[in-house]
């Protein structure tokens, strides 16, 4: 395990040193992450936890760190020899992996000594929104597959090793059923897909030998790539070699197209196919996929039973970040937690105050999610409940006999791990639950649904009241 305490901005230390300087450094302080609207992003898949829990269990800073840090020139000594014990010692709680989240919502609350929880903001938006961001896109991407197969093929695209490892494990998570990534397969064991590249084709005198040699060494798994040269001509190649297959005993799985008009060539290709007897034979297309290209094909009828998605899906093209933030919502005085709030001209900035909790409301007859409740800790949730939009008032809807879920969890008591991290298997069929929970006017690809999330009447008057006093000063 990698050790990242070190992963951190600059004036994340700068601010520790101030805080231990100013006799602040143990002072109670509780953090929100949340993530903020998007064009693109109506929701998001949240993921990341699992890494997010060992980068905070290994919290320490090496001798090595410490020794580094004071050849900067910038930490006060006394500042430095405190970092040599440093460790985690607050309480953390964070929805589950898998669980479908909305902006503005706390997804991770941090409560801990303020000079603790300064340190991890960093790593923890780096680490969480990355992994949300792309668990999203693969949940787009797989929603717009209507049903077919899809495999994560980014890894030689993503911005990075991490990128590409977490990334790919990430796409697991938002509903592809495989990777190209052996490392990741090995690390959280994934299922690993693949078949060749044109070089293969290109190192043979002809495609027809190229295709006879993989099948020769692959006879139970050959699936081959058609567009090296010409595609019509290489879906007859295959064809050959396929009847050669079935004539030794042996059942080809199918081609990939990489190229071209991949909704005209696939209609093609499966009618090639079923006309030579190959019906069970798969259709895969590779390339540029998204799930914009992927509503396209949809709608052009094409015959795709199996997508290969690289690097729209692994550097989430269109979206290249989740807009991830981190804002102090609460801070002790006088041995009280008094609430904190960051004020903006832009309402979208606005942030939430005091120590919170989320709820996820259900409809107890479909057991659909019908909105979700942010509410002060504590706060009692009435029967019936009438939720009422933040802005409009004049909006409201009355609950009378609906199911709730607290989707904030205890993952760190006092600097204990206290949570048991599931399984990635575990965790994706928790994903695919949650999802179908929703109506699919909330998932939609284009113009979606708006998902109603509200504010309990406790949290609105404590925002308004602070927002009062603002402007009174």
């Amino acid at each position: 395990m990698r050790n990242l305490t070190m992963m951190t901005d600059l004036y994340q230390l700068t601010m520790m040193d101030g805080y231990y300087l100013e006799g602040k450094a143990n002072q109670t302080a509780v953090f929100d992450l949340f993530f903020r609207q998007k064009d693109e992003i109506n929701y998001a898949v949240f993921a990341g936890l699992e890494q997010a829990i060992d980068y905070i269990r290994d919290l320490h800073f090496s001798s090595e760190d410490v020794e580094y840090l004071r050849s900067l020139k910038v930490f006060h000594p006394q500042f430095l020899e405190y970092l040599k014990n440093f460790k985690f010692t607050g309480d953390m709680y964070s929805v589950r992996e898998g669980d479908i989240v909305y902006p503005q919502e706390p997804i991770v609350v941090i409560k801990a000594p303020l000079i603790e929880a300064q340190l991890i903001e960093t790593a923890l938006l780096n680490i969480i929104s990355h992994q949300t961001l792309i668990a999203t896109k693969s949940a787009r991407i797989v929603q717009a597959a209507r049903g077919k197969s899809v495999v994560e093929f980014g890894l030689r695209r993503a911005q990075g090793p991490d990128a590409g490892i977490y990334g790919a494990r990430a796409a697991i998570i938002g509903g592809c059923n495989g990777t190209s990534n052996v490392l990741t397969g090995q690390m959280f064991d994934i299922p690993v897909r693949g078949t060749h590249s044109h070089s293969w084709v290109m190192s043979f005198d002809s495609e027809i030998d190229a295709f006879r040699a993989f099948a020769e060494v692959y006879p139970d798994t050959c699936l081959l790539l058609v567009d090296t040269y010409d595609s019509v001509q290489g879906i007859k190649n295959a064809i050959t070699v396929f009847n050669e297959l079935k004539a030794a005993g042996h059942k080809p799985v199918g081609i990939r197209l990489d190229s071209g008009d991949i909704a005209y060539l696939s209609k093609l290709a499966r009618k090639m196919l079923d006309d030579a007897g190959f019906k069970d034979a798969v259709v895969m297309a590779s390339g540029d996929i998204d799930e914009y290209l992927l509503e396209s094909l949809n709608n052009q009828g094409a015959r795709i039973d199996m997508y290969g998605v690289g690097t729209k899906l692994i550097t989430s093209e269109g979206t290249p970040s989740l807009g991830g933030v981190y804002k102090l919502s609460a801070i002790e005085r006088d041995g009280k937690l008094e609430p904190r709030m960051k004020i903006s001209d832009s309402i979208v900035k606005v942030t939430n105050p005091g120590l919170k909790t989320l709820y996820r409301i259900y409809d107890k007859s479909s057991g659909m999610a019908v909105a979700d409740l942010i509410a002060l800790e504590g706060e009692k949730i009435q029967k019936p409940l009438v939720l009422t939009h933040e802005t409009e008032r004049w909006k409201t809807t009355t609950l009378e006999d609906y199911g709730i879920r607290c989707m904030l969890n205890k993952i760190f008591e006092n600097g204990k791990n206290v949570y048991e991290q599931p399984s990635l298997g575990r965790i994706v069929e928790f994903a695919e639950s949650e999802k179908a929970k929703f109506w699919d006017e909330y998932k939609r690809i284009d113009n979606p649904q708006i998902y109603k999330v509200n504010l309990s009447d406790g949290l609105y008057e404590l925002k308004h009241k602070i927002l009062k006093q603002n402007k009174s000063k």
